[in-house]
């Protein structure tokens, strides 16, 4: 073969220079992305470089020699970076590859014909030679490609950060500028969401919910201690944000609605205090913020809901446990039944004298009367206060151990058949102004 190569190398090269304006022309004209990225003068020089090294690559394996392969690798790593397809290099390796086989022949062919059979066996050799320059170039371009995607996510993370915390390094970009780069406007309806670590299913993360055209699109940041969700919300409404996580289960805090990148930052203040009130299990586990106001008052003010807990509820919580846990449970309840001590024993299971005989009870312990609007929000508040201290430090490791020592209410199983539902809060007979 290198006896061949050698008869026919000016011939040959005044054919490579041909095949690499033919190739040049086709690629430029059915690729898009070479147009987008090479001009024509450049482009036909690197394929004409290419076809004479995959021929030095054939004389060198015909004499026992490896292949060079540097310059594949640097093509492939220079080309990753420069976002080129892969698809579209291996494309234009390929016909090269066919095109310098035809350009071998006809040299051949033209220097003297009866010595194509002699050019047969080389063909193999060849395609090795092609096959390893491509595996040099893939395998760089995949390296660089990982390499360039490790720093944009980097890039991204630096961006989000920026508007999250609210705090741009020196030079580094404003809030307008870390918009902009991340495809924001910097002004219109955005939310954040946050969610807490450890709960079940956050393995899948919440980048597996999947935003499509009903659902609002998401920039996700995951730290350490949780994750992280940047909403641009468009026209969607809020409560489009917790139909996105609902399929996951996930704990998540949402702050509300603001209008522009800037405010960004509080917003992720206000979702982390948000977090702080939703629920550790049952039910609906994202908390919006404005639906939560009276628990994230409490929440944001840790050393003032100690006090609260000890001021207004401290008699309730030196009781035994299970005085403790039926007092507070009774009085959660009743509060989420807005008052209805007929609707809150039926959510008890009990009967109704039996919830005013409690409610009495927790009035007398307490001083405070349910009858008072002032004294119900202390109780209210104060009540908030002791499910939030007494979900914090173990949610995670016995939520219904946290559910019970809180005095959470059991969920109430679904009705038997023939059975009446509760009244509706608001519509059936209220406590009188004293349980009786």
């Amino acid at each position: 073969m290198e006896r061949i190569i050698e008869e026919i190398r000016e011939d040959l090269s005044r054919r490579l220079a041909v095949a690499a304006d033919r190739l040049a022309d086709r690629t430029l004209t059915e690729d898009p992305a070479y147009a987008a990225l090479l001009g024509r003068a450049e482009l036909r020089e690197r394929i004409h470089h290419h076809l004479r090294q995959a021929v030095e690559g054939l004389v060198r394996s015909s004499r026992g020699l490896p292949v060079e392969l540097a310059d594949a690798r640097a093509t492939g790593a220079l080309r990753a970076e420069q976002g080129l397809p892969l698809a579209s290099l291996l494309r234009t390796y390929r016909r090269g590859g066919r095109l310098l086989w035809q350009t071998l022949t006809e040299a051949v062919a033209s220097h003297d014909r009866t010595a194509l059979p002699r050019l047969l066996p080389g063909a193999p050799a060849l395609w090795d030679v092609l096959d390893q320059l491509t595996d040099a170039l893939t395998e760089s371009y995949h390296s660089t490609e990982a390499v360039r995607a490790d720093r944009d996510r980097e890039r991204r993370a630096a961006l989000l950060d920026v508007l999250l915390d609210g705090a741009a390094a020196d030079g580094g970009p404003t809030a307008a500028e870390a918009a902009a780069r991340l495809g924001l406007p910097e002004r219109g309806r955005f939310a954040v969401v946050v969610v807490g670590s450890g709960g079940e299913g956050l393995s899948a993360g919440p980048a597996a919910a999947k935003a499509g055209a009903a659902a609002p699109r998401v920039l996700w940041r995951i730290r350490g201690d949780g994750e992280i969700g940047l909403v641009e919300l468009g026209h969607h409404p809020l409560e489009s944000v917790r139909e996105l996580l609902a399929p996951l289960g996930l704990r998540a805090g949402v702050s509300p609605v603001v209008g522009a990148a800037a405010d960004l930052a509080g917003a992720h203040r206000l979702a982390v205090l948000a977090l702080r009130t939703a629920p550790e299990s049952g039910g609906p586990r994202t908390a919006l913020l404005d639906e939560r106001l009276p628990a994230a008052l409490v929440a944001a003010q840790a050393e003032l809901a100690g006090r609260l807990r000890r001021v207004v509820l401290g008699p309730v919580l030196a009781l035994p446990a299970e005085d403790r846990r039926t007092l507070l449970t009774t009085l959660g309840t009743w509060l989420a039944c807005q008052g209805s001590t007929t609707y809150a024993a039926q959510r008890l299971y009990c009967h109704r004298n039996t919830v005013s005989n409690r409610l009495r009870r927790l009035e007398q312990l307490t001083g405070r009367s349910l009858t008072d609007p002032r004294h119900v929000v202390e109780l209210a508040l104060a009540h908030a206060a002791v499910v939030q201290h007494a979900g914090a430090p173990q949610a995670a490791a016995r939520p219904s151990a946290v559910r019970q020592a809180a005095g959470e209410a059991p969920t109430p199983p679904a009705p038997r058949a023939g059975r009446t539902s509760p009244t509706p809060a608001g519509t059936g007979r209220r406590s009188p102004r004293r349980p009786a």
